[in-house]
């Protein structure tokens, strides 16, 4: 089982050891980020009241398995910097349930209803993750980022919490 615990500063450095490359951090980060993450861009990040940074634990012996992220913008939120750290621990389900804790936890804890998060097209396995907890893609919304002279497109997903709620 995996629990969500506040993200603090004493779990920074794992975080920033995870992120090996100006890549991954575009994929885990987005643009607010540029690579080597350090402490001063979290800050910044953190320092907005609007956002919420969770550290994922393992709730049998508290290891951590990873980060997510939400945050509340006019009458919606979107989760975001959702990272499982252990490439080895990926595809397993795990990211399937961070980020139903994510929706349990702003649907009991705030009255934000329309959820939304942005996933590049060539992450098939997020995508199915996020698909499998019922988010749907967004066609009216694209991002296009570049990174190393590449661009990438981010896609944009959906989901009602009150529909999921009703299904859960």
């Amino acid at each position: 089982m995996i629990c969500l615990e506040k993200f603090e500063r004493k779990d920074y450095s794992e975080l920033i050891d995870s992120v090996k490359n100006a890549k991954d951090l575009m994929q885990f980060g987005g643009p607010e980020f540029t690579f080597p993450l350090t402490e001063s861009q979290i800050d910044r990040t953190l320092s907005d009241e609007n956002r919420m940074a969770f550290r994922v634990a393992n709730s049998s012996n508290g290891n951590t398995i990873g980060h997510c992220e939400i945050y509340f913008k006019d009458d919606s939120a979107k989760l975001g910097r959702i990272l499982i750290i252990d490439e080895k621990q990926r595809g397993k389900g795990i990211g399937e349930k961070m980020v139903s804790l994510l929706l349990q936890f702003i649907f009991e804890n705030r009255k934000e209803r329309n959820i939304e998060l942005n996933v590049f097209d060539f992450n098939i396995g997020a995508q199915k993750c996020y698909e499998k907890v019922g988010f749907t893609i967004n066609p009216d919304k694209k991002l296009l980022r570049e990174v190393e002279g590449e661009t990438w497109t981010a896609l944009n997903m959906v989901l009602n919490l009150e529909e999921w709620k009703n299904k859960n």
